[in-house]
This record gives C-alpha cells, structure tokens and sequence, in this order.
C-alpha cells in the first residue's frame, strides 16, 4: 500500500506511536509518506533520522508563536485550541500538491494522527472523496481533560483542560463520525468517545488498536546493574499528567517508604522539569535528572519502577517500557487498565498511598520476587505488546477501510 501519514508533530523515541507505526509499516513492506511539522533544531533533527525510515518525508517549519496566533484566532469559536494549534495551510497546500500531482504515487489511504491532526483530515475528506481517511486519535481527549480539570496539580494543566474541555467534548463527539476508522489505544478510550455522540448521530467505527514496545531497545541488563531501594520515575516532565505523578510519589507515597527503608532513593527522570519538580531536589533522597540521552540505565538501575497514575488516557508507555527492561512496577489501576496483565505476577497494584509505598517495599526488601516480577513482566510484553503485531492488526483495518470505501464509491 502506499499511505500518506500526516503527524502534526516530528515522531521520535518520545511521541513513539507514530514513530514505531511509521516503521513497522515500511518493514511490512508498504511506502509511507509522511507529512509534519518541526519547531525547534531537535525536532529538525529527529526528521531528518526519520527519513531514512520511510518512502518519502516532508518536514515544515512551524514557529510557536504561529501555534498560539492559531488558538487566539480560535478561541472565540467551538473548535479545541488542540485542533487549531498544528493547523498550517502552507502544509496543508504541501499535501494537496501531492494528492494532485498523483504523479508516482496513488496514495491507498490516509492516515491523521491526534486531535491536532483533525483539520487536516477534513481538509482532505472536502477535497477527495473517495480517499479513505483514518483518524488516529491516540486517547480521548475530552476524557482526559475531565480527569485533570478537577485532579492535576499543575495550576497550568488544570487551567487550560477546564478552558477546553466543553469544546473537545462537542469536537470529538461531532467529528469521529467524519472518518472512515477512528483508532484509540484502549476499550475504555473507545468508549469514551461513543459516549460523546449525539444520540441520534450514527456511531463511529472505531477500533482499538494499542501501543508496543521495542523490544529490542528495551531489554534487561545484568542484575548487577539494579541498584538497591531505588525507585524510577520516567516520563516527560513538561506533561501535567505526569507533574501531578511525581508530586503524589514524592511527597505522599515514598515518606511511607522512608519510614521502614531510610536509605531508598527516587529517582525522577525526564525533560523540562517545572520548578515545583525541580524544588524536590532540596530532599537528598531525590534525584532530578532531567532530560537524558538514554532512559534505558534508569530502568535497569532501579530496584521498582513507580507508575502512580491519578488520571490519565489511553495507555502508558512507562509501563511497557520498564516491564520490558526486567523492571518490576507498581501501579494505580488507572495506569494499567489497558492492559491484560495478571496482577500480583506481571505487576503490583495499589489504590492508596499507604499500599502503594507497601508494595515498594516488597520489591525492595525481597530481591528474589523483585526478579521475579520482572521477569514475568517481560514475557508479558514479550507476549502482547510487540510492534510488528501491532502493525499487521493497522495492515489489516486499512485493508477494511479501503474495501469499505471501493464497495460505497462503487
């Protein structure tokens, strides 16, 4: 097949859905081009070594200030100041030079990736018709912003979710029925999004389609390597989600820990800290790393990773990330309800503070079942989270999408 993939963001080892997809797509065998945007030297650079991954890849540049301009212009309106903000009709006019030219390529299907992605998906459903759309809209949105308008602990995140929550509900509920195939990482995201339909509107299709891991970047290393009463947390510190994460472990689940094992230490990885993460550091026990070239030596150096998600979507990727380097986790509920695992023997849960900072110190105290559940978490991921399989199931729903339209155009 020949798909035209449109990211509004550049793909890299972080935004690793589209990353993985766009890769795994062209090693079975398909041409993918794809169109985003950059905004800094970094994300330059991280399309240019996505280039060599896919047939073609057309990277514009698009300052920040024109991503703020675009939801100034938009705040009086119904749409999301998510679905305006990558919005660029020089991009925009890029791909339609392309469908037009037709001149090497006959593109099989489209594929949007996010909210942000959206206008660019109805720009192309008014203008070819018979162009199979798929939306990948990653996680509900609106389903996220509920959670955090009431819950984050960053003033930001919480701000900005309550401003647009009403107009992300009325989008993702009005909009899903636009495309072909809507894609969401977990049931519950799916349902999520039905739930937002107008009740006399048809139901979308949508399929759930969820993440992987890179099993062969993410493997365990030596036991030697773990060192004693050590829990890590990763993620990307910018992100209100996980802002909120780190304070709740810092400050309310490890002084449990502390109580019985003084010596533990937390380690908080990942870029842009804010300066409430960054104030944790005055407590010798933590560490803030900041942004690393590599997370893998956190994950295999940790005793426990922590994964204590108080609200969030779709499904997170530092679970699967530490359980494929031998890392035992201990999570919320919320943080692995997407996933099939068996608790107890893939991964420790707790609700509280107090069971959550209990469960740590089983995995420190006993290194035998520490091992133990890393292990299994491994084979799990080994078992139901591999990139290849989760691109031959997206093979095979554009192989649907495709034939659905021939059959309704013909």
């Amino acid at each position: 097949m020949d798909i035209l993939y449109i990211v509004p963001y550049v793909p890299n080892g972080i935004r690793v859905r589209p990353y993985q997809l766009i890769k795994v797509l062209g090693r079975l065998g398909h041409r993918v081009t794809v169109f985003t945007l950059w905004t800094d030297e970094s994300e330059r650079d991280d399309a240019e070594a996505l280039e060599g991954h896919c047939y073609r890849l057309m990277a514009l540049y698009m300052p920040r200030w024109q991503s703020f301009w675009n939801c100034l212009r938009a705040f009086p309106g119904r749409a999301p100041l998510q679905a305006v903000y990558s919005w660029n009709p020089k991009l925009a006019n890029q791909i339609e030079n392309v469908l037009e030219s037709n001149a090497d390529t006959h593109f099989d299907v489209t594929h949007i990736e996010h909210l942000r992605g959206v206008h660019y998906g109805l720009h192309i459903q008014s203008r070819y018709h018979e162009m199979p759309v798929v939306w990948d809209s990653v996680d509900c949105i609106s389903y996220l912003f509920s959670q955090a308008s009431a819950q984050s602990r960053s003033i930001f995140g919480r701000l900005i979710t309550q401003l647009d929550l009403g107009r992300t509900r009325y989008y993702e509920g009005n909009r899903s029925g636009n495309f072909d195939r809507v894609l969401v990482t977990s049931s519950v995201d799916r349902q999520a999004i039905l739930d937002l339909v107008p009740e006399k509107a048809e139901k979308p299709s949508i399929s759930v389609v969820p993440n992987g891991v890179d099993l062969e970047y993410f493997y365990p290393g030596e036991v030697s390597e773990r060192e004693a009463a050590t829990v890590v947390f990763s993620g990307k510190m910018s992100y209100h989600a996980n802002v909120t994460m780190a304070l709740y472990l810092a400050n309310e689940i490890m002084p449990h820990v502390w109580e019985n094992c003084p010596e533990a230490k937390l380690i908080i990885a990942g870029k842009d800290p804010p300066s409430n993460i960054l104030a944790l550091q005055q407590n010798p026990a933590i560490t803030i790393t900041g942004t690393v070239k590599d997370i893998r030596p956190y994950l295999r150096g940790a005793s426990v990773a922590a994964v204590p998600l108080i609200y969030g979507a779709g499904m997170q990727n530092k679970v699967l990330e530490a359980m494929a380097c031998g890392t035992p986790v201990v999570a919320t509920p919320r943080a692995v309800s997407s996933l099939q695992v068996q608790v107890g023997r893939d991964v420790l849960v707790a609700e509280d503070a107090t069971d959550f900072a209990e469960n740590v110190l089983r995995l420190i105290e006993n290194p035998v079942y520490q091992r133990r559940v890393g292990e299994a978490g491994r084979k799990y991921v080994e078992e139901h989270h591999q990139w290849e399989s989760v691109g031959v199931l997206l093979e095979g729903i554009y192989h649907e999408v495709i034939n659905a339209k021939l059959r309704n155009t013909g």
